[in-house]
């Protein structure tokens, strides 16, 4: 396989999936005023995606230790193309939502795949840089996204969002054709374990945005069941083993703290810049964007001296540099527009080398076989940080409904840098047991 075409390509697919994440978001007013719903009923286009998209990414993961990826991968595009054309033709609710739930189970192909195929296929020397690009085409989506997504809202109606993802077609012929020949191997998939997992996670983040018992107290039944399966399945849909390793873990927990950072500012951002300065959704985004750009242009670059220098000075430095910007969004948000302009300029590039840091990292303590289950349960924790951050702020800013809008947006600023505080330190604390233990599957 040439990485350097086929890692490029594949980060277009990444930017293209994400974008997804992010534009509607923009348009969902529009969508609940055109379709005559409620607020709560029309957030669910944006909150029922995330959910299945992070249980798709954990599934295709596992099963690319059985199947081939580039099957695995068209499979995904395809169903993301052809949800896109019915969410396009779509006018009712259901059917819109439908389509969405239908993009989130396709999409979450590309990014756990990615991660799996740099870390199989592209040599240790080089595996910094592909992870960073795969990584910059995420984190350039998040910030063009809004953007993106609001212009198309205004030129062609939220219909045109659906459109655009189409464009997933050009890249399965391309992708199919540069993406190495695997064997197809026996498939063991622990299809009860998947259901479990998906049961509990589905479940438990419906009980934090539901505010519900029942919900909460299915998660719990459905997470005790399948902590009984886990011991009893020779190979289960998450291996025991990952959890009992260290390194592995702590890395994981860095990840989860690092996407409760990103969701939560992107959450914030927007309503920051719309309620206390006042800004159209135009400006909004171009505020947002160059923060996204700065980082597509550094990630590179970045990766390379991941790649000569090692993961963990960058991981230690990016958190630093995260300190700076949200030490700034909770001391200076009230004075002007730009401190946020300048503080995600500092948020996005970090995000990025934390990302890219943390995958390199696993792809090195794991070996090969558990690569396609540590990066899918990886995955799956990420964006379930990203769900979770994003329902509490919500709650946060509903209780503090009495307070002053700039109080309350500093003081879930504040919250967030004590975040900050326990990544840092599990960043620390990683640094112990780095090299030192083993997994051994």
């Amino acid at each position: 396989m040439n990485d350097r075409v086929t890692i490029p390509i594949w980060a277009i697919g990444s930017f293209l999936v994400l974008m997804n994440t992010t534009m509607f978001n923009v348009s969902l007013p529009s969508i609940i005023t055109a379709l005559q719903i409620d607020a709560g009923l029309g957030s669910w286009i944006v909150s029922g995606y995330s959910i299945v998209f992070a249980l798709s990414t954990i599934i295709f993961s596992r099963l690319s230790d059985s199947l081939p990826i580039r099957k695995l991968l068209t499979v995904g595009l395809s169903i993301l193309g052809a949800s896109s054309i019915i969410g396009y033709m779509a006018d009712s609710f259901a059917v819109i939502l439908l389509a969405r739930l239908l993009q989130a189970c396709g999409a979450g192909a590309v990014p756990g795949l990615g991660m799996i195929l740099a870390s199989r296929y592209v040599p240790v020397e080089r595996r910094g840089k592909a992870i960073t690009i795969l990584a910059s085409g995420s984190i350039l989506a998040f910030g063009l996204g809004p953007v993106i997504g609001g212009a198309i809202t205004q030129m062609m109606g939220y219909h045109g969002l659906f459109l655009i993802i189409c464009l997933v077609f050009v890249l399965i012929p391309i992708l199919w054709r540069l993406l190495p020949r695997e064997a197809t191997r026996e498939l063991h998939f622990d299809f009860i374990g998947a259901l479990l997992t998906v049961v509990a996670t589905a479940s438990l983040l419906l009980a934090l945005t539901q505010l519900s018992f029942l919900y909460l107290f299915i998660g719990i039944a459905a997470s005790v069941l399948n902590v009984r399966h886990l011991r009893q399945k020779e190979k289960p849909f998450i291996y025991p083993a990952l959890l009992m390793h260290t390194g592995y873990r702590k890395l994981v927990m860095i990840a989860f703290f690092a996407f409760i950072l990103n969701m939560s500012n992107l959450f914030l951002m927007p309503l920051v810049l719309s309620q206390v300065f006042h800004q159209s959704a135009a400006a909004i985004g171009l505020t947002i964007f160059p923060g996204a750009m700065l980082s597509s242009i550094l990630i590179p670059f970045i990766g390379r001296m991941i790649d000569r220098y090692g993961n963990f000075r960058f991981l230690l430095g990016a958190h630093l540099v995260f300190m700076a910007s949200i030490l700034a969004m909770t001391v200076l948000l009230p004075l002007s527009p730009y401190v946020i302009l300048f503080a995600y300029m500092l948020f996005a590039p970090s995000l990025s080398t934390v990302t890219s840091t943390i995958s390199n990292e696993v792809s090195q303590i794991l070996p090969k076989d558990m690569i396609g289950a540590g990066m899918g349960l990886l995955q799956l924790v990420q964006f379930l940080g990203g769900s979770f951050a994003v329902a509490l702020c919500g709650l946060l800013l509903a209780w503090e409904k009495e307070l002053p809008l700039q109080i309350s947006y500093q003081a879930i600023y504040f919250l967030l840098f004590l975040v900050l505080v326990g990544a840092f330190v599990t960043v620390l604390r990683y640094r112990k047991t780095r090299n030192v233990q083993t997994l051994h599957a």
